[in-house]
């Protein structure tokens, strides 16, 4: 069963049964295929507008559904709506001039054409944490180069996924172009491996995406792979520390710090430190949890008790291993998945927190000595999805930036996506580009003509 739970009440609210069919899933999205690849891209770029557009009318329904499923704070839930219709907008207003042919200057013949034609069938695999978001990412420019697209959603997703398919075709896209479905991971397994599959694009744990891996590598399938991260945040020096703390530590908080770019690990010089630390333990003190509906809540719920538990357990096995617990750690005893905003100081090399993904409202500060010394330990990590450096001296900020092993490395701001810029990662952090023209580039033949 596919289940939509209450993580600010512990409560179920709908569930949903499974679809195990998958020869008929992909029949229709295979003879969607035959239709939507020959349909004008002017006309596809049309649609995904008017998708734009039904995402901006209906922002109230479609926020709503996810701070019930996943307990996303109401306005973060608005913003997160209007950050997908404005991916669907990019794409229809940027991406035809985008896909046009290119004709190219190689000697030895009367024509060079290359044009960008679309693979097939794909199969997505999205996660809970941004329920709209990532399809947009996803199927939008897909969408606009003629593939169409089976969504596999959470299992906690199946509201808003239902929403994304239902404003879609509302907006005019053919039912066999975009289907919808409820599977088990066995069933997007066997769906990956048939031949009517082109591509898949999975974001979500290092777990899922080494077992999608598999799965399309032993079938030589395109595959597109958005992981976890452990992005650092070094701290160059600040004229308002006040202002600082404020927003790097609101940063790590938002959407519960269930971010895979989320700025887990903060790096300040150590003189700066104690005053640092300090004010983000007062922050997060000061900081009210609760329901994620409920006026004047700071902190929502995580996504799922389950979730919450495992955050919990990460941060009393770091301090079994010698960290220091400056405030937080605790589930909080009410119904739903709660817990203290947590800072966590003192973590060392030999401890599990200093390579592990901690996906909740979780800070781990460090100390440095040397800018150096920041970096080095900002790189030893298995993950390289973002980071950030935060200074005075843009120059000076931009030099220690360039050192990060990241997909995307920022000054004084961190984590923002748009629908212009490229978004993905290096190392364990996975492979593959989203968003901007980079989106175009992954699930397409760019083919050449050449004539004599």
């Amino acid at each position: 069963m596919y289940v939509t739970h209450d993580p600010s009440t512990g409560t179920t609210d709908s569930q949903y049964d499974q679809t195990d069919d998958v020869d008929g899933i992909l029949s229709t999205v295979t003879e969607g295929f035959t239709s939507w690849r020959a349909t004008d891209v002017a006309e596809r770029a049309r649609i995904l507008l008017a998708i734009a557009d039904a995402f901006d009318e209906h922002a109230d329904e479609l926020a709503k559904a996810i701070t019930t499923e996943m307990g996303k704070l109401p306005d973060q839930a608005q913003g997160e709506v209007k950050l997908a219709a404005s991916i669907y907008r990019w794409y229809g207003e940027h991406g035809p001039a985008l896909l046009e042919p290119e004709t190219l200057d190689v000697p030895g013949a009367r024509l060079n054409r290359v044009t960008h034609e679309p693979v097939g069938p794909l199969v997505g695999v999205m996660p809970w944490n941004y329920p709209y978001y990532q399809v947009a990412r996803f199927a939008a420019p897909n969408l606009l180069l003629g593939n169409t697209i089976v969504l596999k959603h959470a299992s906690i997703c199946a509201r808003s996924s239902a929403a994304i398919e239902k404003v879609q075709r509302a907006a005019g896209l053919p039912e066999n172009a975009y289907v919808n479905v409820y599977a088990s991971s066995d069933t997007v397994a066997e769906m990956i491996a048939d031949p009517r599959i082109k591509g898949v694009s999975l974001t979500g744990s290092e777990g899922a995406g080494a077992a999608v891996a598999k799965v399309a590598g032993e079938n030589l399938t395109t595959s597109v792979l958005e992981l976890g991260g452990s992005d650092p945040l070094i701290v160059l020096d600040t004229d308002d520390l006040d202002e600082l703390v404020e927003t790097v530590g609101k940063a790590r908080l938002s959407n519960c710090g269930q971010a895979c770019n989320s700025p887990k690990r903060m790096f300040v010089p150590a003189d700066m430190k104690d005053d640092f630390v300090g004010k983000l333990r007062d922050l997060y003190e000061g900081t009210k949890v609760g329901p994620a509906a409920d006026e004047g809540t700071g902190l929502g719920p995580l996504s799922s008790e389950d979730a919450r538990d495992g955050v919990v357990e990460q941060v009393e096995r770091a301090v079994e291993q010698g960290a220091t617990l400056v405030t937080g750690g605790r589930a909080i005893d009410r119904p739903g998945a709660f817990m203290e905003p947590t800072v966590l100081t003192g973590i060392t090399p030999e401890m599990d927190a200093y390579t592990e993904e901690i996906f909740g409202p979780v800070a781990m500060v460090y100390g440095y000595d040397s800018v150096d010394e920041a970096v080095r330990v900002a790189n030893d990590t298995p993950f390289g999805l973002s980071g950030s450096v935060w200074g005075a001296d843009t120059d000076k900020a931009s030099e220690v930036a360039e050192k990060l092993e990241v997909g995307m490395a920022y000054v004084n701001e961190h984590g923002t996506t748009m629908a212009g810029l490229p978004f993905g990662g290096v190392k364990r952090s996975g492979y593959g580009r989203e968003l901007g023209r980079w989106g175009l580039g992954e699930f397409v033949n760019v083919r050449l003509q050449r004539v004599h």
